[in-house]
Order: C-alpha cells, then sequence, then structure tokens
C-alpha cells in the first residue's frame, strides 16, 4: 500500500475529535429540542386558561346576542388617542376589532371616546368611515393639528422655549376622557386601547376575569396587557414599575428582576392572572371607572390628591416619567414604606396579549409555550448588564422630607443653571422617573422623529 495513502496520526485525532464535536452538537441540539417540546406540552406558560376565563370565552362562542361577553352589563367607556397616519389603523384589524368589541360588550353598555391629531386626510377618512359604523354612543373628535401653544413651556439651557414630550403625551391622553366630564352615566369601567392589535375575547378577560373575588367578580384599580414588538419582545418597560418599584429586566420573559424581594417576578413564573406591580400599561390598561369621574372622590387610599384623576407629568426639569406610569401612582394604594410589599390594586395579567403588528399577534399564542425556559438566561442576563437600572428616587415615600438632586435654573432667565442637592418633601411618583428630558420637534421634517432628546447638563 502506498504511504501517501497512510493516515497521519493527527489526521486520525482530528477525525476523532470532529466526530466527537458534531456528537456533542447534535446531543446538544436534541436536549434543546426536547426541552422545547416537553415544556410546550407539560409546563406551557400562560397557554391553560382558568376556569372562569374558559366559561366566558365559551359564553361568547355559544351566542350571537350583542352584550353576550359582558355577563354583568357593566358599563365600560372605552378612550383611544389615536394617531394613524395613513388611516391603515381605523380602516384595518384594528378598527375592525374595535368594533366586535363594542358588540360583545353590548352597544348600551359601551361610550367609544376617539381622540385623533396630525394624522392627515388619510387618517380622517379612515376614522370617519369607521365612526358611521360604531353603534354604541360615542365621541369622535379629529384635529387636523395639535395646537402646541395650549400647553406650558420649559426654558431650556440656551435659552429656547420647548414642550416637554410628556405633557403633550398626557394632554392627547385627556383628551379622549372628555367626555366624562359632562356624562350622567357612572361607568364601571375604563378601558383605554392604544394603537395595538388584539383578540376581543382577551379584552373582556381584562375587563372581567382580571383578580375575581369569591363571587366571581374582577377587583382592580387597574389591570394592563402586556404588549409585544416582536414574538419574543416586552414593549413598554418604560411605563412598568415591579411592586416594588423597580424597573425592569431585560425585555422577555419573565421581564421582571429579581430585585428586592423579586415579587413580581415569582407572581409571573407562578403564572398569576394578577402579578403585583406599581405600574404598568402593555398597550391596554383597563381601569376602576370611579377615580376617572364624579365628585366624590372613592373612600380608599390614594397615592394622589388630584381627583378626578387624570394623565400629567413630573414637575421637575431634567426628571422625566412616563404619564401612564403617573396615572398608577395616582390611584395605587400606596406602600407605607419604599420597600414594603403591598397590594397596590394595579396588576398585570400575561393572559393578555397584545401586539402592534398581525404577524407578531399571530405567534404570541404559540412562543408563551416554552417560555419558562428562558428564566435562568434572564436573571443572569439582567444582572451582566446591572439591570434593574438604579432609580435614585424609587423608595421614595409620598409626604416625607427627602434629599434630591435636582435641577436649579439661574436667576438669568437664560435656561442655564446647575443639579443641587435640596431638602423637599417627596412626591408620590418618584419610582416612575429617570433623569432625562424629552421635547416635542414642532416643525419636523418628513420621517423626522416628533421629539428629541435634551442633553442632561453635567
Amino acid at each position: 500500500m502506498s504511504s501517501s495513502r497512510l493516515l497521519h496520526p493527527d489526521d486520525c485525532l482530528r477525525r476523532i475529535l470532529l466526530r466527537r464535536a458534531c456528537f456533542y452538537l447534535h446531543a446538544i441540539v436534541g436536549i434543546i429540542l426536547a426541552l422545547l417540546i416537553l415544556t410546550a406540552i407539560l409546563r406551557p406558560s400562560y397557554t391553560r386558561l382558568p376556569p372562569h376565563y374558559t366559561a366566558l370565552r365559551s359564553a361568547v362562542s355559544h351566542s350571537s346576542a350583542s352584550g353576550r361577553g359582558n355577563p354583568g352589563n357593566e358599563k365600560v367607556f372605552i378612550a383611544v388617542s389615536l394617531y394613524d397616519r395613513g388611516g391603515k389603523l381605523a380602516q384595518g384589524q384594528w378598527g375592525s376589532t374595535v368594533l366586535r368589541l363594542i358588540d360583545l360588550l353590548g352597544e348600551d353598555n359601551v361610550f367609544l371616546s376617539i381622540y385623533e391629531n396630525d394624522s392627515g386626510p388619510e387618517g380622517e377618512s379612515a376614522l370617519r368611515a369607521l365612526e358611521k359604523q360604531v353603534s354604541s354612543n360615542k365621541s369622535v373628535i379629529i384635529e387636523e393639528h395639535f395646537d402646541l401653544s395650549n400647553l406650558p413651556r420649559v426654558t431650556i439651557p440656551g435659552g429656547s422655549k420647548r414642550t416637554k414630550r410628556i405633557d403633550y403625551l398626557a394632554e392627547v391622553r385627556n383628551r379622549a376622557l372628555r367626555p366624562l366630564e359632562e356624562s350622567k352615566t357612572q361607568y364601571d369601567k375604563l378601558l383605554y386601547i392604544n394603537d395595538v392589535l388584539f383578540d376581543p375575547i382577551d379584552a373582556l378577560h381584562l375587563l372581567f376575569s382580571t383578580n375575581v373575588d369569591d363571587n366571581g367578580i374582577a377587583q382592580y384599580r387597574a389591570a394592563c396587557a402586556v404588549d409585544f414588538s416582536n414574538p419574543f419582545k416586552f414593549y413598554d418597560t418604560y411605563a412598568t414599575r415591579d411592586v416594588q418599584g423597580y424597573g425592569m429586566g431585560l425585555p422577555f420573559f419573565p421581564w421582571f428582576t429579581s430585585a428586592g424581594g423579586g415579587r413580581s417576578r415569582r407572581d409571573v413564573l407562578a403564572g398569576k392572572d394578577a402579578v403585583l406591580v406599581r405600574s404598568c400599561w402593555g398597550g391596554m390598561v383597563a381601569f376602576d371607572a370611579r377615580f376617572f369621574q364624579g365628585d366624590a372622590k372613592p373612600a380608599v387610599d390614594m397615592g394622589g390628591e388630584q381627583f378626578p384623576v387624570r394623565f400629567r407629568s413630573a414637575p421637575d426639569l431634567f426628571w422625566e416619567a412616563s404619564e401612564c406610569c403617573l396615572i398608577h401612582a395616582d390611584i395605587e394604594k400606596p406602600p407605607s414604606n419604599g420597600d414594603e410589599i403591598v397590594d397596590t390594586g394595579i396588576y398585570m395579567n400575561p393572559f393578555v396579549r397584545v401586539a402592534y403588528d398581525g404577524r407578531t399577534l399571530s405567534w404570541l399564542r404559540t412562543t408563551r409555550r416554552f417560555e419558562k425556559l428562558y428564566s435562568f438566561i434572564h436573571d443572569i442576563g439582567s444582572r451582566l448588564v446591572g439591570m434593574p437600572w438604579f432609580n435614585p428616587r424609587r423608595s421614595e415615600v409620598g409626604g416625607q422630607a427627602v434629599e434630591e438632586t435636582v435641577w436649579v435654573p439661574n436667576d438669568k432667565g437664560d435656561g442655564d443653571g446647575s443639579f443641587q442637592t435640596v431638602t423637599r418633601i417627596a412626591g408620590n411618583d418618584g419610582y416612575c422617573g429617570r433623569r432625562g428630558l424629552q421635547v416635542i420637534v414642532e416643525h419636523r421634517k418628513e420621517g423626522q422623529d416628533g421629539f428629541e432628546s435634551i442633553p442632561v447638563p453635567t
């Protein structure tokens, strides 16, 4: 035999190592696939509905009567602040789903309030066409252009006067609530819907199935859906805080970190439909409507003093907080100290999931089945990147004296100033905020973002 056909010992070793590597690779892939399949079948996450959820879904599927999804004939105010340039939302799946939801709730039980601005002629035309199909009482207000002169302005370093983004967002949300101010109907629930796609039966579950008592009545001050920008990624981290006021971890299941007592994270891993939080949004939120209308403030502890409650911004310059977090700070049952775990009355319901496009929505019932496998990776990854981000005001309790670092403008009125440590009375919303400032771009060009960040002075 020719010596050229003999394998060198090093070649033999390489072949053996390659075979072993392939074997181990196949074994790892096989184990991962087995875990995915077994988890999806034996331990699926948020897939097996509680009995009262199943009962409501069954009642809806076995009837065609208007109001079949609203067994208690509760009065529901649906509020929408809409930006729909091109009209794809109103004339597409979003609009048809809202109509189906009204039918399930019962047209006599619903008031639909939509406020739209700056959506152009196509957006207006699509919304007017949708308005004609709405069978319930309604208010549809369309403004060709929002007048920013009605909002407060702040002077930023350099001297220019600008409108804070959160002031604008709070105002447009409040405009959708204006019909409440003159309504003679006392609503049971307020459902705020963003530009998200959803299953209307999920909206019923959010309204009527979340945290039910022994009599089958939902008990909450607010209950939020969970929104996704893709089949795996949780979207609304800006407005969501766990039950001790900590921010979120990496934006995939189980979303919350182990910081503090890790109660919200444990609630998610336990599959609860009422995950304790201090704030959330998730694209669709059901509220107890008594906090938003009437002359008499509810006889319960509330974080805020304003009544009826409305969306607002944080007062400090270079300290930002989402209007969707602040609204919860005002209606929650507040803790007596920053690290106390209390039932705030604010819950996230992971059975109810919404998305910003149809493809993502269609995948959510599949991807949730094996998401429990992510929990270990999520915990390690969140710790490695330092999440949740530090918030010096997280543990503040409203009404107590605290030391805070705040922006203090100079006496010249030119927007300049400095950060100083001051002693003052804490507000009820420190856990919502973070250092920063975003302002509206008033004369934006095509394709330009509607807001910009102002650098925080050093």
